[in-house]
């Protein structure tokens, strides 16, 4: 085997920068993301290569984008490899199979879920133009770190290629109940394709457990056994290794930008402005999981139960668009948009009003400083596989000066639920009384809550979650590669490597993300 030719090759849906523009005027403008933020300086330090789709359905312009991209993967330090679909692939495969199938069936929310033959047939073709892309610049050994829901199937595409492509597999996603995944028309197909990774990440060990349970009804001689923090399975004439990864932020990228002169003062700006009342802020997507309306809800039987709050508190919603061609988002803006109006109507007084609601993105720093800005954090989705926003709000308050709120049913509850107060975001009552004893919290108790939640995500970041999913991946998939000295990751912001030890920031541990994959040095 040539050492040389080992590499690391994410895949994703997106590639990690975002196309703007029209045919002959097209224009590239890094990604944000902790996706992004983690995996980059691993790539630029390897060399390695990111595959995935441009995000436009114009391919009148290949060469055009093609030609754009080439300074792009110049200025990453890595490849940038780009699939081109066509607007029905667009159509059929990612609002088709991954939005209007999965996206909803993997939330628990089975009833909007649409089961068109259609959608399955064009899931399966654009994993295999992935599968194609990535056959057409992949080498031998290389390893292959495959990302979310809609390539589920590209490692049983690829497994029979000549090349020995080592395939690793996160889902970003929750993992649904046996009884709900059951109801997939292409369950086994699903998990047979899952099957074929050599190991398997999810978020927490809820969804893991879930998985095992839809795996042992659908191959009743499956075994999975417990081998320290990871499982080992044996299914199909299969075995593979399955463990919990749960993805973190850049802590130290928010805690420095709240720090900073130019977001401290957007913060006095918008505690002013709304007259140093107590600020209860909701980040979300437009998306029908995230429990807008059921937030807004809770909070109109927070304002009915407790009067005595009128006027000293307001609800800040922020809503960044998103999927705004789905009938089921544009519906649910709507439905937004006419609850703020009824409370508003119902509840504003002179001077105050009592839900501010945003539909937009705001840049980086003015998030930060909305996040600073506010006392309390409403994190009440239905269903989440991890949810940053709790984890961006927390590295935001340097003087732990806020309360999390945060449903159970979020990834995030997993390790945070102990310091934050858990809702049940079906119960508005419930929530109604959590915002109360939010908004009312002693300072003291306050303080050791966030100071907890803050050290916990300092100690988990996004670069812990990376050397985390590494080291088990690489014990268990890469056993065969070449060992390699290799200089220290440097952090994307700094000059000096990343050191271990505990609670420090951006650790990276002991060894480098790039040693755990046993790689020699890039040529």
């Amino acid at each position: 085997m040539n050492q040389l030719s080992s590499r690391l090759v994410v895949v994703s849906n997106r590639l990690p920068v975002v196309l703007e523009g029209k045919p002959g005027q097209w224009s590239i403008r890094p990604g944000s993301g902790g996706l992004v933020t983690a995996l980059s300086p691993i790539l630029r330090n390897r060399g390695g290569l990111w595959i995935g789709w441009v995000g436009t359905s114009d391919t009148i312009d290949i060469p055009g984008i093609k030609t754009v991209l080439g300074p792009a993967s110049e200025a990453s330090g890595y490849r940038l490899l780009p699939v081109f679909l066509s607007e029905e692939e667009v159509r059929l495969f990612y609002q088709g199979f991954s939005n209007e199938i999965i996206w909803p069936l993997f939330h628990d929310l089975q009833t909007r879920c649409r089961f068109e033959p259609d959608y399955w047939r064009a899931y399966g073709e654009v994993n295999r133009k992935f599968a194609r892309v990535v056959l057409r610049h992949a080498r031998e050994q290389d390893f292959l770190w495959i990302h979310d829901y809609h390539l589920i199937p590209l490692a049983s595409m690829l497994e029979d290629s000549p090349k020995q492509l080592r395939c690793a597999f996160f889902l970003h996603i929750p993992f649904p109940p046996a009884d709900i995944f059951l109801k997939l028309p292409w369950r086994k197909e699903l998990v047979g394709a899952l099957l074929r990774y050599r190991f398997l990440a999810f978020q927490t060990e809820r969804d893991l457990r879930h998985f095992l349970q839809s795996l042992k009804a659908l191959f009743p001689d499956s075994r999975a056994h417990r081998e320290g923090d990871l499982f080992r399975i044996d299914a199909d004439g299969r075995t593979l290794r399955a463990g919990s990864f749960p993805i973190s932020i850049d802590y130290r990228d928010f805690d420095t930008l709240a720090q900073s002169r130019d977001v401290r003062r957007r913060t006095r700006e918008i505690r002013e402005k709304h007259g140093h009342r107590k600020l209860l802020l909701g980040v979300d997507r437009l998306d029908y999981t995230k429990g807008i309306l059921e937030r807004l809800q809770a909070f109109r039987r927070f304002l009915e139960l407790h009067p005595e709050q009128r006027g000293k508190v307001t609800l800040v919603q922020l809503v960044v668009p998103s999927r705004q061609d789905v009938e089921a988002y544009r519906s649910l803006k709507e439905e937004i948009e006419k609850l703020v109006s009824r409370i508003n109507g119902a509840y504003t007084e002179m001077g105050w009003v009592p839900v501010v609601y945003l539909y937009q993105a705001l840049d980086r720093p003015g998030l930060v400083a909305l996040y600073q800005a506010a006392e309390v954090a409403l994190v009440t989705s239905l269903k989440d596989g991890m949810n940053l926003v709790a984890k961006e709000f927390c590295a935001c308050h340097p003087g732990r000066d806020g309360v999390l709120v945060l449903s159970e049913f979020a990834g995030a509850a997993v390790q945070m639920g102990r310091e934050a107060l858990q809702v049940n975001p079906y119960d508005l009552e419930g929530m109604a009384e959590a915002i109360h004893r939010a908004v009312e919290m002693p300072e003291d108790e306050r303080r050791r809550r966030m100071g907890r939640l803050r050290a916990r995500i300092r100690q988990q970041d996004v670069f812990w979650w990376v050397d985390s999913f590494l080291r088990a991946s690489s014990d268990q998939v890469l056993e065969n590669f070449p060992e390699a000295d290799l200089p220290p990751l440097v952090s994307p912001r700094s000059s000096s490597p990343l050191r271990g030890g505990k609670g420090s920031s951006g650790t990276i541990g002991r060894r480098d993300a790039c040693s755990l994959l046993r790689l020699p040095p890039h040529p």
